[in-house]
């Protein structure tokens, strides 16, 4: 089962909240929505008002709505894995000793063209301890890559793609994190043990 969410994000600052760039003076607020999994391009599922949400399981989807702007995106966590090959094993300086990528997938539902990158993501481990992106790309990096540069996702379009991370291979992250300016609190994709 998905379970959508609702963000409602005040004045510009989400348009470049959305890359993690920019300054706002206000927060989107979260709410969940019980909708279906894929929203129709030309419709976008209606809003339930309930309970404030920001975890979520792999493959649970979050709908950031911002009604000032005309824009409304969503955002999905589809995978996690670790050990992944990448061009060779990230080197002390990077932080990790085997590569991890989460795969990701942002959708403009409606409204205005945005751009979007790596830079919003990270890993969060139980002891508090975040792993950014590298910002590396091209080569033998896993496919299909996330996009490191801000590329534009006009309505009715998705980007979907790797995100590679430079991990201890014997520890795990306890979360994906989505954190754009735009939100008072991050957004959380709960990884499995395994």
């Amino acid at each position: 089962m998905r379970t959508r969410t609702t963000l409602a994000a005040g004045g510009a600052a989400l348009l470049l909240a959305i890359s993690g760039c920019g300054k706002d003076s206000e927060k989107a607020s979260v709410t969940k929505s019980d909708a279906k999994p894929e929203p129709a391009a030309t419709s976008p599922s209606p809003i339930l008002e309930a309970e404030s949400q920001t975890s979520f399981a792999i493959g649970e989807t979050a709908d950031i709505d911002d009604k000032p702007n005309n824009v409304s995106f969503s955002a999905t966590v589809i995978a996690y894995s670790q050990p992944v090959k990448g061009p060779q094993a990230p080197t002390e300086d990077l932080g990790g000793d085997v590569w991890a990528t989460a795969e990701v997938k942002i959708c403009n539902v409606k409204g205005e063209t945005f751009t979007v990158s790596q830079f919003p993501w990270s890993l969060a481990y139980e002891d508090g301890t975040r792993v950014e992106v590298s910002g590396l790309s091209g080569g033998d990096m896993p496919k299909p890559e996330f996009p490191t540069n801000d590329v534009s996702v006009k309505p009715d379009r998705c980007v979907r793609g790797m995100i590679p991370f430079p991990v201890q291979g014997d520890t795990r992250p306890q979360y994906i994190v989505y954190a754009p300016s735009a939100l008072d609190e991050p957004l959380e994709w709960e990884v499995p043990a395994e």
